[in-house]
């Protein structure tokens, strides 16, 4: 059982919604999604660009950003494991909530990394020139590696590529 937790020292608006969860058509990616209206997303600091946590009927949590829904509205993406997990598929109704992550890139820093800022200023000072979604793809694509040696000459080589 996932257990849900809100944190108490929060002190941002946390949303709640009931809503029938939607699906963009193929040529748009297909994906599922909740709808977000604009007039919400202005009650956040970085507006469109704020990262946040979705829940759903309280069983799934899970961290997210904003996409343009074409309308001047927004959607959040629910992947197909979740919606497998609630039991839901498209026009079936959820309760959701979302707040702001309090962690801006929205995934840890594998331990890996977060050593190589520590140690070399030059892994330092490029992390720290990158968007937060391009922390994000080197976050992922270190996830994936089980290797620490492997983890870390991708992080070398994800820079060579990236620099600025």
């Amino acid at each position: 059982m996932l257990l849900i937790v809100e944190p108490t020292w929060y002190k941002m608006p946390v949303f709640e919604f009931e809503q029938a969860l939607g699906q963009l058509e193929k040529r748009r990616g297909g994906y599922f999604f909740l709808k977000i209206d604009a007039d919400i997303i202005e009650h956040f600091e970085k507006k469109r660009h704020t990262r946040l946590i979705c829940v759903i009927d309280d069983t799934v949590q899970y961290s997210c950003g904003l996409n343009h829904l074409g309308d001047g509205n927004y959607f959040i993406i629910v992947a197909t494991k979740y919606l497998k997990k609630l039991k839901k598929e498209t026009g079936d109704v959820v309760r959701f909530k979302i707040y702001e992550d309090p962690n801006p890139l929205g995934v840890a820093i594998p331990e890996v990394l977060q050593v190589l800022i520590e140690q070399d200023d030059l892994v330092k000072k490029q992390f720290e020139q990158y968007s937060d979604g391009k922390k994000r793809s080197l976050i992922y694509t270190i996830y994936k590696i089980k290797n620490i040696d492997l983890q870390v000459q991708k992080v070398y080589k994800f820079l060579e590529e990236n620099k600025k």
